[in-house]
């Protein structure tokens, strides 16, 4: 019996992951009349939403009408229909108490596998919710280095303009000194005494 095929009898429903009791009555080679009955026969041991519960007929439809959008047929009654009465869904816990209300070979070999499928479905979302963390954290560092670099380019910008600028006033300075030394001077006036020289 291979696990992913049981993992795709797996539901989400009222925040649980369940498996229903036409899913469950195939896997174990029982009709889902048998089924229900053993449970009845056994009530106690399913007491609680977090081993066993009974879909409402809204929720039914729902299920229903979302695995006809997938394209999927459950045949539990051989004429490839639904049933007619809302089912049973079982918790992880809830189908491992069925091992003790239906003690068949079958059922016990069927069970080992669905809570091998159980294992790999949790298996399956820790994973993914692990990576879809991590992809997370790559998304907003990538977002962080992204306005880092924007900040940086425009600080460098406004250091390339205040560097232009200075530039600009050393050019001036630089040309201006040098104009004023280009410039000749006026001749001096001699400074001290003029001799006449007498012959």
């Amino acid at each position: 019996m291979e696990v992913q095929v049981i993992q795709n009898k797996i539901y989400e429903i009222r925040g649980h992951r369940v498996m229903l009791d036409f899913d469950l009555a195939e896997l174990y080679q029982v009709e889902t009349r048998a089924l229900k009955q053993a449970v009845r026969r056994n009530i106690e041991r399913f007491e609680g939403d977090d081993f066993m519960f009974e879909l409402s007929e809204a929720e039914y439809d729902r299920l229903k009408e979302s695995l006809r959008s997938q394209i999927v047929m459950l045949e539990t009654d051989g004429r490839g229909k639904f049933p007619k009465y809302p089912p049973f869904a079982f918790t992880e816990i809830g189908v491992s108490m069925l091992s003790s209300v239906l003690r068949s070979q079958t059922a016990i070999q069927a069970n080992r596998a669905i809570m091998r499928a159980f294992v790999a479905t949790r298996n399956y979302i820790a994973t993914a919710t692990t990576v879809t963390a991590e992809l997370a954290e790559i998304r907003a560092t990538i977002e962080l280095l992204r306005r880092d670099g924007e900040d940086t380019l425009e600080a460098l910008n406004d250091l390339s303009e205040d560097t232009r600028k200075h530039l600009d006033n050393l050019y001036q300075a630089i040309g201006e000194l040098s104009v004023k030394s280009s410039k000749p001077e006026k001749p001096r006036k001699p400074i001290g005494f003029k001799s006449e020289n007498k012959e």
